[in-house]
């Protein structure tokens, strides 16, 4: 079980960190393993989180943003990020070459209720750079496999070369405990393996009891439409139907008031909600 996460003296004061990796995993975005220089907080801090966190990354003169965290506190000692080049931070960051610093705070958010998941189906719908926060609660799920039942993973993207953690996930295709299924838009390559078409069309394959299912969905938000409409066929409630809301968050800790909706801040009541929150709070969506 995940315990609390871990509480920094000041939530305002960053902590240094190393990039020990990167790599791109498409034509604009890349990886990054990052670790914390103070050897006395890297357990707590990459142990004590929740899938479906994120941190507040920054460099010095630069700027600072919020960004998933990718890996799973199941298996502490690195932060993971999966970073795409849209501005002036992103851009200085993708320019540090490996063992340069950067500065996080956090981990921030809600997080994804695993507690609440235990014993239940699993059922992920991931589009684009969705696949990012879904990565660190498939990961967690896998790594813990006996405290769920089913899992399925569906997995979709415009072309190969744009999905994100492809051949990553091509080796968890191998596995025979989870069902992974993958799917692009169109193949201009013409040696995509596996199906076309959009993430929809994957519900197909699915095979769930709804009403003991936890369904989790981040993507485009045009998509969120489609794929709800098939978590609500298949009978999974509206509080059981996770995803993750990113708006322009600033602080992390509600205190800005950059990303607040009705009377929500997505910084720290999300950046998870259920559908029950997405029917019943005006403009979260």
């Amino acid at each position: 079980m995940l315990e609390e996460k871990y509480q920094v003296e000041n939530p305002y004061m960053p902590e240094r960190a190393r990039i020990v990796r990167k790599y791109d995993l498409t034509k604009d975005v890349r990886f990054f393993q990052v670790r914390i220089c103070d050897q006395d907080k890297v357990f707590h801090l990459t142990s004590n989180y929740k899938p479906g966190q994120f941190m507040m990354m920054s460099i010095p003169n630069v700027g600072e943003a919020p960004f998933s965290i990718t890996s799973t506190p199941s298996r502490p000692g690195l932060f993971e990020f999966c970073i795409r080049k849209v501005g002036k931070l992103t851009t200085k960051l993708f320019e540090l070459k490996e063992n340069s610093f950067v500065w996080l705070r956090g981990p921030f958010g809600n997080g994804f209720p695993v507690e609440k998941m235990i014993g239940k189906d699993l059922l992920f719908v991931a589009g684009g750079l969705g696949a990012a926060p879904l990565r660190s609660l498939l990961l967690y799920a896998l790594d813990n496999r006996d405290l769920f039942g089913k899992i399925f993973y569906l997995h979709g993207a415009k072309t190969p070369e744009d999905m994100l953690f492809r051949e990553e996930f091509f080796r968890l295709k191998e596995r025979d405990d989870f069902e992974c299924h993958l799917t692009v838009d169109s193949d201009p390559t013409g040696v995509w393996p596996f199906e076309k078409g959009v993430v929809t069309k994957l519900f197909r394959h699915v095979e769930v009891d709804g009403k003991n299912t936890a369904a989790v969905v981040c993507g485009p938000p045009v998509m969120y439409k489609y794929v709800v409409e098939e978590f609500l066929k298949l009978g999974i409630p509206d509080d059981q139907i996770f995803m993750t809301l990113e708006r322009r968050m600033k602080c992390g800790m509600g205190k800005c008031g950059q990303c607040v909706v009705g009377h929500k801040y997505t910084c720290v009541d999300g950046p998870v909600f259920t559908l029950w929150d997405v029917k019943n709070i005006k403009g979260l969506i």
